[in-house]
């Protein structure tokens, strides 16, 4: 799983060449990770039988389902950070390319190629010299591009939020004794969250909150009944 990087490769080349996302995550990127955390202990539990779950079951589920999203939050981790170095190394690239284009022209073209489509053409040749002249000005950029502070703060935000998004899911099984009740409790807080996650999508992206919020519900229980039928 690679999500936490798509927010980063919408911030820009440019600027990651002139200095860190003044965000450590970007909203979407946290609401994904959570969904993904989500998701991936909702197979654990719902691999769990209402009929015939006991103790021990219970404790080997909260076992893996532990220690599975730990491990993907490590390895989504290690990907966002291999995404920071490669958004970092297209700034340099970008940043280079405008300090040695030979004309204005050719300069304009590479500030444009760096931004967002719908931004670059909203923008005159005034706006385009004006952003070629500034990256122009900037200090000599080091050979290789570096992690910053923010990227390491980033990795772990993503494993944080991959691994703490099993916590509410599995609470109901370390604190009721029954398991049963417990299952029921812990598919209802699942449900919950799921539909807090897309209310949060909606509003994010303008679309209708109580809509997109149902339909992450739905997309949820389908991804982790297809997850469970492939044997994950």
């Amino acid at each position: 799983m690679h999500h936490a990087t798509q927010g980063q490769q919408h911030r820009g080349a440019a600027g990651s060449a002139a200095g860190p996302s003044p965000r450590i995550l970007e909203p979407i990127e946290r609401l994904s990770e959570v969904l993904f955390g989500l998701i991936m202990v909702l197979t654990f539990t719902g691999s769990l039988s209402v009929a015939e779950v006991g103790r021990e079951d219970v404790r080997t589920m909260l076992v893996a389902a532990l220690g599975c999203n730990l491990a993907w939050g490590i390895i989504d981790g290690v990907l966002y950070l291999l995404g920071a170095l490669a958004e970092r190394s297209r700034g340099l690239a970008t940043l280079r390319a405008v300090r040695e284009a030979g004309s204005v022209a050719d300069g304009h073209r590479r500030v444009a190629e760096a931004l967002p489509p719908t931004i670059a053409a909203a923008l005159g040749p005034e706006e385009l010299e004006g952003i070629r002249v500034r990256l122009r000005a900037l200090p000599e950029p080091p050979r290789r591009a570096h992690l910053a502070a923010t990227d390491w703060r980033g990795a772990l935000g993503v494993v944080l939020l991959v691994f703490l998004s099993t916590l509410p899911v599995a609470l109901p099984f370390v604190f009721m004794q029954a398991p049963r009740p417990a299952l029921r409790v812990s598919n209802a807080i699942a449900i919950a969250l799921l539909y807090a996650a897309g209310h949060l999508y909606g509003r994010l992206t303008g679309r209708s909150p109580v809509w997109v919020g149902i339909a992450m519900v739905a997309l949820g229980v389908a991804l982790v009944g297809l997850t469970m039928a492939l044997g994950g």
